[in-house]
C-alpha cells in the first residue's frame, strides 16, 4: 500500500483551482515564449508549494518534447542564494554544453542559453525566486518554451517587462484549513470545539505551514485546553505585531506561529534549533548537529526529535536532517540575537573542525596515493566519522557534496583562515571520486586565498596545484600551467624539493595535454629523479607511468612499452589501485598498436574493472574510449558503439567536451568500418568543430583527416580541403608519429585520384 502524503501535501495536490488555471493558461499558449509568475504566501511555500507544481508538471510533461529543467533557486535561504549565473551554468550543463565552453559573462551565457531554446519546446521551474535579477537571465528568447516562477514576492517587474502572467497561492479555505488541524490532532486530542478550531485557523492565517506547526503543538499537549493554545498563541501574535515594520499579515502569522513554537521548546532543543540556523549546508546529520551544540548522539538525537515532532524539523533518512528554508532563516534570526557571538563562532568552529576530521578520515579510503594534510588528532567531545572500507567513504562524500562545497566559503565568512585553507587541502583530496573538479574550483580558490593571508607557503603550493589540476580537467591550460608555475616557484624558494618534484610533474601533464611532448618528458625525468633520490617509489612510479605516455603519444612504442611495463610493476608492488590502473591503460594502448588485441582487451578489462571498483566515473569514462578502439578493431561494432555512447554520456556529465569529441571520433570510425560513411562523416564534423572550437591543433588535424578519408569517395574536392587545413594544423609538430601522419596526408594529396 502506497504511504500517504502529508495531509498540509495532500491540500496542495488536491487544490485544483490552482491546477486548472495553469492548463488555461497553458491551452491558451500561441506559440510564443510563456511566463506565469505564481506569488506564494508567505507559509504556503515549502512541501505543498513544491509538490503542487511538480504534480501538475509531471501531467503536462508530454507536451514539453525537448524536456523539464528546475532550479530552486534560494531566494529566502539565509545563506547565499543561487544567482542567476549559477543557474545558467546548470542549465548549459543540463542542455549538453560543457562546463569549460560555457561563457564566464552572464550575457554571454545567457545569450547561449536562448540561442539553444530557440528551437525547442521545454518547461522550465524556477523556484523560490527573491527578485527579478534572479529571474530574467533564465527567460528564453524566443520559442515554445513555459516559464513557471514561484516567489513569496509579487516581482511585478515580470509582468509589466516580460509578460509574464501571474497566479496567487494563498492560503487554504476554512474548511480545508480546519480539516487539516483535524487530520493531524485526529486520535491524540479529544474533539475540539469547531469555532475554537476556527479560531485557531485564523490566527494561523489558514497557511498550511504555520496551521501543521500549531496542529502538532495541540496534539502533543492533549490534555492542554485548546483555549490556552489559542491565547498563548494570540499572545504571540500581539507581540510580533507590536514588533512588526508592516510586513504582510501572512508573513506575520508565519513568524508568530514559528515564535510560539520556538518559544514552548525545553532550552536545550531551543538551543539545538539555533545553532543549526548557522550550519553551513542545507542538510545535516546527526553527528554534524552533535558537533554543533556540544552533547552526546543519544542526547542529540533526542533533541532533533523534539524539533521533528514540533514540525519545526524535517527527518529526511535516518540520522538525516534538513529545515524548510523559512524555519532556517527563523532559526539563523534566533541564533543572531538568542546566542553570543562568541558562542556562534565557537560552535561553527566545532562543526568545521567534524567535518575536517571526518574528511581526513575518508581521504585515507579514496585517494591513499595521494598527498595527505596531516592532522593533529581530534579532541572534539563528538568524535569525527570512521569508515570501514571505501565505499562508506565514497557514500559520505556523495551524501555530503552539496554541504563540503559550502564548507571554505563558511569558515573564510568567519574570519578563519587556518581552517579555511585546511577545509580546502583535506577536501580536495576527499572529493567524490564521480564528482565534477569545476565545483571545487571557486572552494580551492577560496582556501588558496586563506593559505596566502595566513602567510603558509606548503599550503599556497599544495593548493595551487589542486586549482591547476582542475583547471587542465577542462583544458584550462594557460590558468592551469600558471598555477603550477607559481607552485613551482614558491616550493623552490622554500627549498621544498618534493614540492618542486610534484610541480615540476604537472607541469609536464600540462605540455602533454599541449602536445610538446619533449618539455612533458623532460619534466617528467626530472620529476622522477627528484622522487627516486628522495626515496619516493609511489611518486616515481607515477612519474613514470606519464614517460611512458609522452613516449606513446610520440609514437616511440619501444620505449613506451619499456616504461608502461616497469611502472606496472612498480604500481602493483605499491598496491595502488587508480596507479595501476593507469599504468594498465597505456599498456592497452601498446598492445592495440601492436595488433596484439586479446592482450591489449584483457588489460583494459582490468583498469576498467578498477574504475568501477572505484566508483569512478572520471577513470571509466576515459579508458571506456580504448575499449571501444579494441572492440571496433575486433569487429565488434555494435560493443564498440555501446562503449563509446557510454564515454560520451559520462564525458558530457563531467563536462569534459575534449574527451567527450574523442567518443564521437570512434563513433564516427566504428560507423565508416560499418560502411555507413553519412553516420560517420556526421560524427567526425562534431569532433571536429569541438577540437577546433577547444583550439587543440593536434585533434582537430586528427579529425579532419579522418572526415577526409570517409567523404573522399562522395566528394574528393571536400576531402582535399580537408587535408590541407588538416596540414595546416600539423606544421609544428615534429615527433615521429606527427611526422608519419603528415608523411600519410601529403602521399593522398599527392595521389591524382585524391
Amino acid at each position: 500500500m502506497p504511504r500517504q502524503l502529508p495531509a498540509d501535501v495532500r491540500a496542495f495536490v488536491n487544490r485544483s483551482d490552482e491546477l486548472n488555471q495553469l492548463d488555461a493558461i497553458l491551452a491558451g499558449q500561441n506559440g510564443d515564449r510563456l511566463v506565469v509568475s505564481i506569488h506564494v504566501v508567505a507559509g504556503t511555500a515549502g512541501a505543498g508549494k513544491t509538490s503542487l507544481v511538480l504534480h501538475w508538471a509531471h501531467q503536462v510533461k508530454d507536451r514539453f518534447p525537448d524536456g523539464q529543467l528546475f532550479v530552486n533557486l534560494r531566494g529566502y535561504d539565509p545563506g547565499e542564494p543561487v544567482t542567476a549565473d549559477q543557474a545558467l551554468r546548470r542549465f548549459l550543463r543540463a542542455l549538453g554544453v560543457p562546463a569549460d565552453q560555457i561563457p564566464q559573462d552572464v550575457d554571454d551565457a545567457a545569450a547561449l542559453y536562448r540561442s539553444l531554446l530557440a528551437e525547442r519546446r521545454v518547461l522550465i521551474l524556477l523556484d523560490n525566486a527573491a527578485t527579478v535579477s534572479q529571474v530574467r537571465p533564465l527567460l528564453p528568447g524566443t520559442g515554445n518554451s513555459l516559464v513557471v516562477v514561484t516567489s513569496r514576492n509579487r516581482l511585478a517587474g515580470l509582468t509589466v517587462r516580460d509578460g509574464a502572467r501571474r497566479l496567487t497561492l494563498g492560503t487554504l479555505p476554512e474548511p480545508e484549513a480546519i480539516a487539516l488541524l483535524h487530520a493531524v490532532t485526529s486520535g491524540y486530542r479529544p474533539g475540539d470545539d469547531e469555532e475554537k478550531l476556527t479560531e485557531l485557523a485564523r490566527l494561523c492565517a489558514r497557511l498550511p505551514l504555520a496551521l501543521r506547526i500549531a496542529a502538532e503543538r495541540a496534539a502533543s499537549h492533549p490534555h492542554m485546553r485548546i483555549d490556552d493554545l489559542i491565547s498563548d498563541l494570540r499572545d504571540e501574535s500581539a507581540l510580533w505585531d507590536a514588533l512588526s515594520t508592516g510586513i504582510d499579515e501572512e508573513a506575520e502569522a508565519v513568524h508568530s506561529v514559528f515564535a510560539w513554537s520556538y518559544r514552548a521548546l525545553p532550552e536545550s532543543s531551543a538551543r539545538l534549533f539555533r545553532l543549526l540556523g548557522i550550519h553551513p549546508g542545507p542538510e545535516f546529520s546527526l553527528h554534524a548537529a552533535a558537533a554543533l551544540c556540544e552533547h552526546s548522539l543519544s542526547r542529540t538525537r533526542q533533541l532533533l526529535d523534539d524539533l521533528v515532532s514540533a514540525h519545526l524539523l524535517e527527518q529526511i533518512a535516518p540520522d538525516r536532517f534538513q529545515f524548510h528554508d523559512l524555519l532556517r532563516a527563523f532559526a539563523a534570526g534566533q541564533a543572531q540575537s538568542d546566542e553570543p557571538l562568541e558562542q556562534r563562532n565557537v560552535a561553527l568552529r566545532r562543526v568545521l573542525d567534524w567535518y575536517l576530521y571526518t574528511a581526513g578520515a575518508a581521504q585515507s579510503w579514496l585517494r591513499p596515493s595521494e598527498q595527505h594534510s596531516p592532522l593533529a588528532a581530534s579532541t572534539a567531545s563528538v568524535p569525527p566519522l570512521v569508515f570501514a572500507d571505501y565505499d562508506a567513504a565514497a557514500d559520505w562524500a556523495d551524501r555530503e557534496h552539496t554541504t563540503l562545497l559550502r564548507l571554505v566559503p563558511a569558515a573564510v565568512s568567519a574570519g578563519i583562515d587556518t581552517l579555511a585553507w585546511r577545509l580546502a587541502e583535506v577536501l580536495w583530496i576527499a572529493r567524490y571520486p564521480s564528482a565534477s573538479d569545476s565545483d571545487w574550483i571557486d572552494p580551492m580558490r577560496a582556501g588558496l586565498a586563506a593559505a596566502e593571508r595566513a602567510d603558509q607557503p606548503g599550503a599556497q603550493i599544495r593548493l595551487l596545484n589542486y586549482l591547476g589540476m582542475a583547471y587542465r580537467k577542462y583544458r584550462r591550460l594557460d590558468e592551469g600551467m600558471e598555477c603550477h608555475r607559481r607552485a613551482r616557484e614558491l616550493a623552490h624558494r622554500a627549498a621544498l624539493p618534493l614540492e618542486e618534484a610534484r610541480s615540476l610533474n604537472l607541469i609536464g601533464l600540462i605540455h602533454l595535454e599541449s602536445r610538446q611532448l619533449d618539455p612533458a618528458a623532460d619534466h617528467f625525468e626530472r620529476a622522477a629523479a627528484i622522487f627516486r633520490d628522495a626515496d619516493e617509489p609511489r611518486r616515481a612510479a607515477m612519474a613514470l607511468s606519464n614517460i611512458a605516455s609522452s613516449r606513446l603519444d610520440a609514437g616511440r612504442l619501444p620505449e613506451a612499452e619499456e616504461a608502461a611495463e616497469q611502472a606496472l610493476a612498480a604500481h602493483r608492488a605499491l598496491n595502488s589501485e587508480r596507479s595501476v590502473g593507469n599504468a594498465l591503460y597505456i599498456v592497452a594502448e601498446l598492445r592495440r598498436e601492436q595488433g596484439e588485441c586479446e592482450a591489449a582487451r584483457h588489460a583494459i578489462d582490468e583498469a576498467i574493472d578498477i574504475a568501477l571498483n572505484l566508483r569512478s566515473h572520471v577513470l571509466e569514462d576515459f579508458w571506456l574510449l580504448t575499449l571501444g578502439d579494441i572492440q571496433r578493431v575486433a569487429g565488434q561494432y555494435g560493443d564498440a558503439l555501446t562503449s563509446y555512447q557510454r564515454s560520451a554520456k559520462l564525458h558530457q556529465r563531467l563536462g569534459d567536451r575534449s574527451r567527450e569529441a574523442l567518443a564521437w571520433r570512434g563513433t564516427g570510425q566504428t560507423y565508416a568500418a560499418m560502411d555507413r560513411y553519412d553516420e560517420a562523416a556526421a560524427f567526425h564534423r562534431q569532433a571536429a568543430a569541438v577540437h577546433g572550437q577547444l583550439g587543440d591543433a593536434w585533434q582537430h588535424a586528427l579529425e579532419l583527416d579522418h572526415l577526409a578519408a570517409v567523404v573522399e569517395m562522395a566528394d574528393p574536392q571536400a576531402a582535399r580541403a580537408h587535408w590541407v587545413e588538416a596540414l595546416s594544423h600539423l606544421v609544428t609538430y615534429t615527433d615521429p608519429r606527427a611526422v608519419a601522419v603528415r608523411s600519410r596526408i601529403e602521399g593522398s594529396l599527392a595521389d591524382p585520384s585524391a
